[in-house]
C-alpha cells in the first residue's frame, strides 16, 4: 500500500511537470516580427491605393471623390485576382493582420469562400458562398446606411 501511495504524484507536481512540458514545446513568440511585417505590408497596400488616387486626381482628372473610388476598385479587383491566382494568400502568410485591416481583406474574405466552394455550383456553391463572411458585413452596412438616411432626413426637417 506504502509503495503505491509513494509512486503516485501530487497535484502540484503534476502542475509543475507539466508547466515545464509547456515551456518545453511551446514555439517561442514572434511577435515583433510579425507587427513588423504587418505594418510594412499593411503601409505598402495604403500607399499603393494612394498612389493609384493620386494618379487618378493627376493624369485622369478625377475628382477626389473619383479617384477615391477607382483605387479602393483597384484594391479590390487586384486582391481578387492575385486571391484566385494564390498569391494573395501566401502573402497573408507573410503579413498577417497586415492584409486584413485595409479593404483587401474584405476583398479577400469574399474571393477565397467563393473559389473553395466553386465544385458544388455556380449558384449554389460560387453565388451562395461568396457572401458566408461578407454576408453580414454587408446587411449591416446596408441597414446602419438605411437607418441613419432616415434619421437624417427627419433632422433635417
Amino acid at each position: 500500500m506504502d509503495q503505491n501511495r509513494n509512486n503516485t504524484l501530487s497535484h502540484k507536481e503534476i502542475m509543475q511537470r507539466y508547466a515545464e512540458l509547456v515551456k518545453k514545446f511551446t514555439p517561442k513568440s514572434k511577435l515583433a516580427q510579425g507587427c513588423l511585417r504587418s505594418f510594412w505590408v499593411g503601409g505598402s497596400i495604403c500607399v499603393l491605393g494612394q498612389a493609384i488616387a493620386d494618379i487618378g486626381a493627376a493624369w485622369l482628372k478625377l475628382t477626389s471623390t473619383a479617384a477615391s473610388s477607382l483605387a479602393s476598385v483597384s484594391l479590390v479587383f487586384l486582391t481578387a485576382l492575385l486571391t484566385g491566382i494564390g498569391v494573395f494568400d501566401r502573402i497573408a502568410r507573410y503579413a498577417g493582420a497586415g492584409t486584413v485591416v485595409p479593404i483587401t481583406g474584405f476583398a479577400n474574405a469574399m474571393v477565397s469562400p467563393a473559389m473553395e466552394f466553386k465544385p458544388e455550383g455556380w449558384v449554389l456553391g460560387t453565388g451562395a458562398k461568396m457572401f458566408t463572411i461578407a454576408g453580414p458585413v454587408l446587411v449591416y452596412g446596408i441597414s446602419a446606411s438605411v437607418m441613419v438616411g432616415i434619421l437624417y432626413h427627419f433632422i433635417r426637417w
